[in-house]
């Protein structure tokens, strides 16, 4: 709320908006204070963003991405110890940042830990903090200090001194103390968390952690402790939000996923989902002659029928024409009709498959979903990591002028917004995504059957904003023919190498179509054929570079992420990570390649949205400053 100053007479709501206010500030002086405060904070530098997308569980890979910043640490090192140190200096320095606790052991065992690589390594450490702590105020970088060494690294970044030659002395007697206290271990981990907090400000993950790869659940574990970020969510997170919520739908999309993927180990070890019941229920129902495995088998029929269900209580979603093709499944003949032809099946093996009514589970099944039902609402870990989506995420977001979503606005193919009937309202455009925010949290907070059914149609909707293409999931699985199991997408994908759509896209969002950008991700970039992140004159940003190791060959690099800094916004390419050991051992790192999209003279926090909102406080305290000193408010103390 903004406030002009008042006059002597308040309205009731000024004075109703003022009188809560001075709780805070109940003095003129409190009041100028903060003023002075805040008009500093617009004139610094924008914090620096950084923004990746599609994570598919490689933990490794991504945390070491978090541990060098994407690449920002070894550029800081290289330009600030130019001339001083030389590579390998600065690769073991850096290494030593990424990862302290094991680069320490290292260097013990390999007897390099002296009393003079201890003060050469802290004082490193000291001036790289500082240059990075120069973009914060003191009060921020003080709150993201290590509590037990605050006071003292506070002192090494702000000591004031006649000199150089007194403040250099100055640090080495505190670093010399530090030394013969014993800490020195403890000292450089804490100095490393303070340097990777503070080259990185704020980071958005544009959906997908979930799926492919092993360790999600270890991303979700460290993004739970990082300092600053959003989500904007992914297909494959919304299925496992919808899994968690109590959708047996979803619950039988994201056991499937992981059969196929075998990556069984995120169910049964990380979230203690057991799976026996299945796995006995696939071996002695199903054979496994064909190329099929029982297991797969299983869940898939299981899958399908519940698909079917829910088909038939939404006909708004159009799928029972098409779609559902379970029902016309020729087990004798061993064909099913996809696109007016007779397509052979990779198996016949459907012993549970009642035609006279395909859609309902067999009694063993109910068994198996109501279990599986009963162990996703009572894994605990699950949950957190669950409301943890929910908490920092959303289908969308407007930042800074930019939009980020995972997938795609549905458009048709005259670029208009493609209109879905949601519960029978009509929505297109900004005003379907709102929707889609709304039933998905729905889902979680109710639980309610009509809600549960739309995370599942999130998860591969044919107008869904997190997938935006017809999933063919019948067709891989059952179907021999591969030409039976292209997927249609959205128009979206094609319409969005034209500026003028994508400037219509961000108008709809109430940003600058000619200035802001569009950042997605979720299709794959192939560098290797030559395609770019950049679409539409730079006003479309595809940041999907592959970080699942099943996409490398397919991509030519090992994901993207895209910087937002005061003085470029530029995107970097990132190499295959080989291993922890490899960058302990050989400060092996990963390899990035830089593309700067734009430059600009400094940007300010005063640019930003976070600008807009400090101006709005301060204009309310010039008028709560206004009111006590004409006397319509009196101070409280």
């Amino acid at each position: 709320m903004s406030l002009q100053q008042p006059t002597q007479e308040l309205s009731f709501q000024q004075r109703k908006y003022l009188d809560l206010l001075s709780h805070q500030f109940p003095t003129v002086q409190s009041a100028f204070t903060e003023i002075i405060n805040l008009e500093a904070i617009l004139n610094l530098p924008m914090g620096t963003e950084h923004f990746m997308s599609d994570l598919h569980g490689e933990y490794q890979a991504f945390i070491h991405i978090l541990n060098n910043c994407s690449g920002v640490i070894k550029e800081q090192v290289g330009r600030i110890f130019k001339g001083e140190l030389d590579e390998q200096s600065q690769a073991d320095l850096c290494t030593l940042i990424y990862y302290p606790k094991e680069k320490l052991q290292l260097v013990k065992q390999r007897g390099e830990a002296s009393a003079s690589w201890y003060r050469e390594t802290l004082m490193c450490l000291v001036r790289l903090a500082r240059v990075l702590s120069g973009n914060y105020t003191r009060s921020k970088v003080r709150k993201a200090m290590p509590v037990a060494y605050a006071y003292i690294i506070d002192e090494l970044l702000h000591a004031s001194a006649e000199g150089e030659a007194n403040r250099h002395a100055y640090h080495v007697r505190i670093i010399e103390s530090i030394l013969d206290t014993g800490s020195g271990d403890d000292f450089i981990e804490s100095l490393a968390a303070l340097i990777k907090r503070l080259a990185v400000d704020h980071i958005h993950i544009v959906g997908d952690i979930y799926d492919r790869g092993p360790h999600a659940d270890r991303i979700l574990d460290h993004l739970m402790g990082y300092h600053s970020l959003d989500i904007q969510w992914g297909n494959h997170d919304i299925v496992w939000m919808g899994a968690a919520a109590g959708s047996a739908l979803c619950i039988a999309a994201v056991v499937r996923t992981n059969v196929r993927y075998h990556t069984l180990d995120i169910l049964e070890s990380a979230y203690g989902i057991s799976l026996r019941r299945l796995a006995l229920f696939a071996e002695n129902t199903y054979t496994t002659y064909d190329n099929v495995t029982p297991l797969e088998k299983a869940i898939s029929v299981i899958l399908f029928k519940l698909e079917g269900q829910a088909a038939l209580r939404h006909p708004d979603w159009h799928m029972t024409q098409d779609r559902l093709l379970l029902d016309k499944v020729d087990i004798t003949h061993g064909i099913v009709p996809i696109g007016g032809k007779d397509r052979p099946l990779r198996t016949r093996d459907f012993p549970t498959l009642d035609p006279s009514c395909p859609w309902d589970l067999s009694e063993d099944e109910r068994d198996i979903m109501e279990g599986l039902v009963h162990a996703f609402a009572n894994s605990r870990r699950l949950h957190a990591h669950v409301s943890f989506l929910y908490e920092k995420g959303s289908i969308y977001l407007v930042h800074n002028g930019n939009l980020l979503f995972h997938g795609c606005i549905p458009l048709e193919r005259d670029g208009s917004f493609s209109t879905v009937m949601c519960e029978g309202t009509p929505y297109s455009g900004r005003a379907y995504l709102d929707f889609c925010d709304r039933i998905a949290r729905r889902a979680w907070q109710t639980g309610d059957q009509t809600s549960l059914d739309w995370m599942y149609y999130l998860w591969c909707g044919a107008h869904s904003p997190l997938s935006g293409r017809v999933v063919k999931t019948f067709e891989r699985t059952f179907v021999e023919d591969e030409s039976c199991w292209k997927e249609p997408e959205d128009p979206y994908y094609s319409l969005t190498n034209d500026p003028a759509v994508c400037a219509k896209i961000l108008e709809e969002f109430g940003l600058d179509g000619h200035k802001g950008h569009i950042i997605n991700g979720h299709i794959p970039v192939r560098t290797i054929d030559g395609e770019s992140p950049i679409h539409a004159g730079g006003r479309l940003l595809v940041i999907d570079g592959g970080f699942c190791q099943a996409y490398h060959k397919k991509t030519g690099i090992a994901g993207y992420t895209l910087i937002s800094s005061p003085r470029h916004l530029r995107i970097k390419a990132h190499r295959p990570f080989q291993s922890v050991a490899a960058a302990l051992e050989d400060n092996c790192d990963i390899q990035s390649e830089t593309d700067v999209l734009e430059r600009y003279e400094t940007r300010h926090v005063s640019d930003t949205d976070n600008g807009a909102e400090i101006r709005d406080q301060i204009a309310d305290l010039r008028a709560l400053l206004a009111a006590y000193r004409s006397g319509a408010l009196p101070e409280r103390s």
